[in-house]
């Protein structure tokens, strides 16, 4: 069993990576043809229809997953269509109608955008808003059945549609504007190649559709927290794409333009970058998960004690690996990539919130699998009060690194609170020694790449990534191995070992 859990999460880590990569390609190419702009416009509408898309179905996918799960530590299969059907019947009866809703009165939204031809490209992707959430049910299917590899095909083939028809149509873009409208017009195609896969699949692979009529309930009452926590997430992400540059407009001076450059380059340069971790926690995730939950409803406590310890031992590894890195490398990675020096600043200044960030998102998941899910949803207001706070307060005085100073606190927060309430949910988990030493080779690593950054100053930005990224991350795995940090444990066990 455990040599199947370490090959499935080598497997998704795999495809996930490659996904991930194609779409940080993506954002060069983007950022590289439309402009800081042009990918504002894009970040906001695509912002403002995640809010929708999260509310539609983010909590379904994991809830039907653990359901499936939970049966199957029962030993009771007979509801796993039902639970499929459910979550399907519970995605559309908020879908279609929002969807008419929104068309319709679209211009009430109108405030959330910069001009109306931002809009324009927010009800581009209506349609996607009912499609993607089925796909989402799939999703939860084939996680909750630990069918990795279709997940993993389909997630990348619809990556690679999205890539390779957004920039063959993004390249005869004549505006910002136009960019962005076309880069839409890929993601929505996207959409529409996920539905049909992924249905397809589960109908031509003894899935079916039947009276889900005693599952809705639990299904919902499972999923509620889980989406009320992501829309959340997603509305604050809007909230900020409405208000950041307005705020940057209104308290710091700048122009219209100036704004949303900057935050383009905030987030849709930096921060993918800075979110590159997560790629990888999340495909660690995916597979535990559901190990997590059948674990726990069987009363496994040993088994997920280990499974616990192992998952964020794997999260603080890969934090402390990558801090020194982008710390190091963070201006050249901006200069090279996006051509944009500013967004290299904010990777550089804010890669150490990659430690805190890593073991938020993992201890969340961690939890929920225990049913933990209100807890974290509240823990996840404290933290987000923290970054509105930051941003209504400081944007005045430190511009668009109010949106950073809150980002990186916010996460703190979250990840003290969820250890905590760990502790009492899994008593006796080690982490604590190991997540402190981490933290130390990560702030030595820093320090050896910024003596090392002084050295190769004038070389070329390409250069300084390989001569100093190679030796710092030198540095820093030999410091791990050095103490015994990095044996394999818990990273080898947990993505890379091959079945026996």
């Amino acid at each position: 069993m455990a040599s199947n859990i370490y090959k499935s999460a080598a497997q998704v880590t795999v495809f996930s990576t490659i996904e991930k990569t194609l779409s940080f390609v993506y954002r060069i190419i983007l950022s590289r043809l439309i402009g800081a702009e042009g990918i504002g416009i894009y970040q906001i509408c695509l912002s403002v229809f995640s809010v929708f898309l999260t509310a539609a179905s983010s909590g379904i996918p994991v809830t039907v997953s653990r359901m499936i799960a939970k049966q199957s530590a029962t030993g009771t299969t007979a509801g796993k269509h039902a639970v499929v059907t459910a979550g399907v019947v519970s995605t559309l009866m908020f879908t279609i109608p929002a969807a008419i809703i929104i068309f319709f009165g679209r211009n009430l939204l109108s405030f959330l955008f910069p001009d109306e031809n931002s809009l324009n490209i927010f009800v581009l992707l209506l349609p996607g808003l009912i499609l993607t959430s089925v796909y989402a049910v799939m999703r939860g299917t084939f996680w909750g059945n630990k069918q990795f590899m279709p997940y993993s095909l389909i997630e990348l083939a619809e990556d690679s549609v999205m890539v390779i028809l957004g920039t063959i149509l993004v390249f005869t873009a004549a505006t910002p504007t136009d960019g962005a409208y076309r880069a839409t017009v890929a993601v929505l195609i996207s959409y529409i190649f996920s539905f049909i896969v992924s249905v397809g699949w589960y109908l031509t692979h003894s899935g079916k559709f039947v009276n889900p009529k005693n599952q809705i309930k639990p299904l919902l009452a499972s999923a509620m927290p889980i989406t009320a926590m992501r829309t959340s997430t997603s509305l604050l992400n809007s909230v900020v794409a409405t208000f950041l540059p307005a705020l940057l407009i209104g308290a710091c001076g700048y122009e219209s333009s100036e704004a949303l450059a900057l935050y383009g380059a905030v987030t849709g340069m930096s921060i993918p970058v800075l979110f590159i971790p997560n790629s990888l926690i999340g495909s660690i995730a995916v597979v535990v998960a559901p190990e997590m939950s059948e674990n726990y409803y069987a009363e496994r406590r040993e088994k997920l004690k280990s499974d616990v310890e192992k998952t964020i031992k794997a999260a603080v590894l890969i934090a402390t690996i990558l801090i020194p890195l982008l710390f190091t490398l963070g201006r050249d990675i901006g200069v090279m990539l996006f051509g944009n020096a500013f967004s290299g600043e904010v990777i550089t200044d804010f890669s150490f919130m990659l430690l805190p960030m890593c073991i938020s998102m993992i201890t969340t998941t961690v939890l929920n699998s225990m049913n933990c899910e209100v807890k974290t949803l509240i823990y996840f207001f404290i933290g987000a009060l923290f970054m509105l706070t930051c941003i209504f307060v400081l944007t005045p005085y430190t511009g668009i690194y109010s949106y950073m100073i809150g980002l990186a606190g916010s996460n703190l927060i979250t990840a003290a609170l969820n250890l905590n309430l760990l502790r009492k949910m899994c008593p006796k988990v080690a982490y604590m020694k190991y997540t402190l030493m981490c933290a130390a080779i990560s702030i030595f690593g820093s320090v050896f790449g910024l003596l090392l950054r002084g050295l190769t100053d004038d070389l070329a930005p390409i250069l300084n990534i390989f001569v100093c990224g190679a030796a710092v991350a030198a540095f820093t795995v030999t410091a791990l191995l050095a103490l015994r940090l990095a044996d394999l444990q818990p990273l080898k066990r947990l993505i890379f070992k091959k079945k026996s």
